[in-house]
């Protein structure tokens, strides 16, 4: 039975309940690959689903994964050992935070040669995440004046980006820290939250993406203009469930409060990735941390500050 380093959840344990310890290393069946797990980073998606109670079965948290091909099942054709890839593992029970996962063909895609392990791992949740927001949900439109609210971590990074690429005159709304940054991916204006209340100004927009932010459905109905849309992706539980129950209801008119459940998908992925790959957009990434300090970085992204992507190498 051979064995492999990983961050394990224990009910039991304190304060995190984050163990890194030897696990049984995974096993592919006919239709899975077995990944050399190099860097994967935290997402909300992982500590939220831990406060939640909703585990793993393996008790590994872990999605966005990049590593090369250890070995694959009998039925994969996709793949081969040796193989360089990026995963997104939230749809097939998780297992990044780990030396090895394995996957089915579906949650993974090939990793361009040009684009770093770390940067690879930070693209699949975040990425996907703010892609599908704006424009699935948000319908997004090229000359669209376009609110981000929460412009400074993994998902409001990448919709900065994506919101200019799609030819959107943008603005963000961030703290005093983030401010220079959220310039520098391209925003046209920037309003700091600190010193200035977005929701209170006459500016208003046609598309809105919350990611974070404790602002009421009300105040950001108010300043959506006609036919405009309000997407929530993000923020604490209570603005979630607050945004499900009550924006069906405050959507009658013209204007449309909405939110997401982003779905892992192979060609959202793809997408994504070739941007970064021309240079279009990138993902920005603020700390890295070893596999052994994985508890460490859940930590940190679950205080709420991160600047970006936190990465954990686990080579």
């Amino acid at each position: 039975m051979e064995k492999m380093k990983a961050l394990v959840y224990n009910k039991k344990g304190l304060p995190d309940k984050l163990f890194y310890r030897n696990v049984e290393k995974p096993r592919p069946n006919d239709n899975e690959v077995l990944i050399k797990i190099l860097a994967v980073s935290a997402n909300a998606a992982d500590y939220r689903s831990m406060r939640m109670g909703i585990i793993p079965k393996r008790r590994i948290f872990g999605a966005d994964i990049a590593g090369r091909v250890e070995s694959v099942g009998e039925n994969i054709r996709q793949f081969k050992p040796g193989d360089e890839v990026i995963g997104d593992l939230s749809d097939c029970g998780f297992g990044g935070f780990a030396e090895y996962a394995v996957a089915p063909e579906k949650a993974l895609i090939p990793k361009p040669t040009k684009i770093l392990f770390e940067e690879a791992a930070a693209l699949p949740m975040a990425g996907i995440t703010a892609l599908q927001a704006l424009r699935d949900k948000g319908n997004i439109q090229k000359g669209q004046k376009v609110l981000i609210v929460g412009s400074g971590g993994g998902v409001g990074t990448f919709a900065v980006q994506l919101a200019k690429y799609f030819g959107a005159v943008v603005t963000a709304v961030c703290s005093t820290k983030n401010v220079e940054q959220t310039s520098s991916l391209g925003a046209d204006y920037v309003i700091d939250y600190t010193k200035e209340d977005f929701t209170k100004s006459n500016r208003s927009y046609d598309l809105i993406l919350a990611v974070n932010g404790n602002r009421s459905l009300s105040a950001y109905k108010r300043i959506l203009n006609p036919n405009g849309k309000y997407v929530m992706v993000g923020g604490a539980l209570v603005q979630i469930f607050k945004s499900i129950l009550f924006g069906w209801l405050m959507s009658f008119g013209s204007k449309k409060m909405r939110s997401l459940a982003a779905k892992s998908n192979q060609k959202d992925l793809e997408f994504i990735v070739k941007l970064v790959e021309d240079g279009k957009i990138k993902p920005v990434i603020e700390r890295r941390y070893p596999l052994d300090k994985a508890a460490d970085a859940m930590r940190y992204l679950g205080e709420g500050h991160a600047r970006g992507k936190v990465v954990i190498n686990v080579e």
